[in-house]
């Protein structure tokens, strides 16, 4: 007997129902809703290969709207995914493959991590751009190697969240023509009918972007939907949305169409009466053979992978350095002369001794490594000119010329960030992106989304501190560095001249395990001697950049701009005949993962007199100064101003740190001279 593409959508159905009610927790109205939409485009048209989930050339597939998890767990399991029927059970637990919201890393197919609304769409324009880009670069005559589409289930949601605008504006104008989003048009939210919050003209909001609109398509009429992907498909010059009108809880007598088959279990009783409406005759967690082998596409992923990998030996006989370069790229390994390269460019930088700005530094940096890394890929929201994020001869990439590695993204901060995240999940990139450090604020969902997923992207960040000047404290960044240094997984840099600068590009590029943010300033800093040692010890995150012959009286601990002022203080008080050590720590979470002789080494442990300088919020240092020790920060918004006034006003300056230093020195010295005597016996 045939399986119809009922049968098979409502196995999605059971499925989600059942393991939502089964955690008591969830989400069951969109994978009920868009179970019909779902069977189509997995049957008719993904290209997948559930016995290797990492294909380079399979298609993608990204649930914008992630609370519907239930509806990608019930499609992996049952295509022949390495999810079993004991992981759907366990959907919400702890340390499962089916945690509330897909996870990218956790669960076999899960191309994403998904939930925070909107986010899951843009990262599938970064993967549409990513798909492009390496077609461009690797294809040639008679060659398609790379050729394959991005598909995104959206819902209100994520057409409400601000960055839908931002991503899919940006989509319409580089023309990218193979992605495809499903809109799930179901009008309902948590908060009820979105009629009362939500009354947008989508399509003509998204033809106003450049997209091709298909426009009332029954999201429960398979042979609608059918040939609303064609269509899609047919359309190499335009994204595409399809509008798909559907029922949320679609199958539930009493709950159907309502917010509350949105975020709750349906409950028991009204899921016997969803079985009898769907005529599902199964028990809960029970899918049928014939259903199963319906669905089972793994087969059909090895012939399509297997054809593909005849096509690439082709590929590998007629252009046997592209084919190796593609490889390389896509396992994320750099280039053999990278280590010796990476060398050469920061030996080259320390002995030119420049003294100019770290975004300048950060430049020179990119011209030097660019040319022998030619998976990155990066550019800026609309400031390249002050982030200095172009390098020389490189292309920009557009509609027309999609070989291009600089990206100009446009005032898009947090579309340009989770963009770039979706570039590099897609995989053969290294992908970075650019704007002033105050307006990480405006992109910081999207850099804890990269720290979360361990995605090693890099994200620059000029204008770093009060040193921005005139523009005044709604630009200047003084509780940013500290916040970024507060998100799990996120490293982050703060150099203090154009050797720390090149460093932290190199230890960037060469991570694999997460994100790092590069915050450089817009003035001119002062080069800093170092000697071999103290060169090599810049990647580890903290070193002595200026030491004594003796024990410390106090040890000055900066980064960024303020090194130089802890230089200069510390010549001052050396020549006064204090012992004075100046640690540069350019990087907190990287010193903090050294072992525990070589912290030691730096920040001895019995020298309390300590002084931290940061141009920021001052909370953030006293794990390394204690409460014997100061620190010399900000602790209020900025002033407009030109930088040197406004370091002035706000005592970061080497003259007050040779007065807090002096006394501080003092105080510990009278503190240590003091004796207590004893108390004489009452006679």
């Amino acid at each position: 007997m045939t399986t119809t593409r009922s049968e098979k959508a409502n196995a999605i159905r059971a499925l989600s129902m059942d393991a939502v009610q089964k955690a008591k927790s969830g989400h069951p109205g969109m994978p009920m809703g868009m179970a019909d939409i779902a069977e189509v485009l997995w049957s008719d048209y993904l290209k997948h290969n559930p016995s290797n989930p990492n294909w380079i050339d399979r298609d993608r597939f990204v649930l914008s709207n992630g609370h519907g998890s239930m509806l990608l767990y019930a499609l992996l399991h049952l295509t022949g995914y390495d999810l079993s029927m004991g992981e759907i059970k366990n959907f919400r637990q702890l340390h499962s493959k089916t945690p509330g919201h897909p996870e990218y890393g956790d669960t076999p197919g899960v191309e994403t991590t998904t939930g925070p609304l909107g986010q899951g769409l843009a990262n599938a324009v970064g993967m549409a751009l990513a798909e492009r880009t390496l077609a461009a670069q690797f294809n040639r005559s008679g060659h398609d190697i790379t050729n394959h589409f991005t598909y995104v289930f959206a819902g209100d949601g994520c057409l409400m969240e601000g960055i839908s605008h931002e991503a899919c504006s940006f989509a319409g104008t580089q023309g990218l023509g193979k992605l495809i989003v499903l809109y799930d048009d179901n009008g309902i939210s948590i908060d009820g009918d979105v009629t009362g919050w939500f009354t947008d003209d989508t399509r003509k909001r998204f033809e106003a972007y450049g997209w091709q609109v298909v426009p009332n398509v029954d999201g429960h009429d398979s042979e609608a939907i059918r040939q609303a992907i064609k269509i899609a498909r047919f359309n190499r010059d335009q994204p595409t949305l399809i509008c798909c009108k559907t029922v949320i809880g679609f199958g539930s007598p009493n709950k159907a169409g309502k917010e509350s088959a949105h975020g709750a279990p349906l409950g028991d009783d009204e899921i016997q009466l969803v079985r009898e409406q769907l005529n599902w005759k199964h028990e809960p967690f029970v899918i049928p053979d014939e259903i199963y082998t319906a669905w089972n596409a793994k087969q059909s992923g090895v012939n399509r992978e297997s054809e593909w990998n005849t096509r690439f030996k082709s590929y590998q006989n007629a252009h046997p350095e592209l084919a190796a370069e593609l490889v390389r790229r896509c396992s994320g390994e750099l280039p053999q002369s990278w280590g010796k390269h990476a060398d050469t460019v920061i030996s080259k930088v320390n002995d030119a001794a420049d003294s100019i700005a770290t975004r300048k530094a950060s430049q020179n940096a990119l011209n030097e490594i660019a040319p022998v890394l030619p998976e990155l890929i990066g550019g800026s929201a609309d400031l390249t000119g002050s982030n200095l994020t172009q390098w020389k001869e490189s292309e920009v990439h557009s509609s027309t010329d999609s070989q291009g590695a600089y990206i100009f993204y446009g005032v898009r901060e947090f579309g340009m960030a989770a963009i770039s995240n979706g570039i590099t999940l897609h995989d053969g990139f290294k992908s970075f992106c650019a704007t002033f450090l105050m307006f990480s604020e405006y992109a910081r969902n999207a850099l804890r989304m990269a720290a979360l997923m361990k995605l090693p992207n890099v994200f620059v960040f000029t204008h770093d501190s009060i040193g921005l000047g005139e523009d005044g404290p709604t630009h200047q960044a003084v509780e940013q560095t500290a916040s970024l240094r507060l998100i799990p997984n996120m490293s982050v840099w703060r150099p203090c001249d154009a050797v720390e600068s090149a460093v932290a590009w190199r230890v960037a590029i060469e991570r694999r395990d997460g994100p790092s943010c590069l915050l450089f300033s817009r003035q001119n800093l002062a080069h800093q001697k170092r000697n071999n040692e103290q060169l090599e010890n810049i990647k580890r995150g903290g070193y002595v950049l200026w030491d004594c012959q003796r024990t410390p009286d106090v040890i000055l601990i900066s980064t960024g701009s303020e090194v130089e002022l802890a230089m200069q203080a510390a010549q001052s008080l050396g020549e006064s005949g204090y012992q004075i050590r100046v640690v540069s720590m350019p990087s907190t979470d990287i010193f903090d993962r050294q072992d525990a002789a070589y912290r030691e080494s730096v920040l001895p442990g019995d020298v309390k007199t300590r002084i931290a300088i940061e141009a920021g919020v001052t909370d953030g240092w006293r794990k390394y100064v204690g409460l014997e020790g100061r620190v010399m920060g900000i602790d209020s918004f900025g002033v407009s101003a030109p930088a040197s006034d406004a370091f002035e006003y706000f005592s970061i300056t080497a003259d007050n740190l040779i007065e807090v230093a002096r006394e501080l020195i003092e105080t510990t010295l009278i503190e240590q001279s003091d004796v207590d005597l004893p108390i004489a016996a009452n006679n």
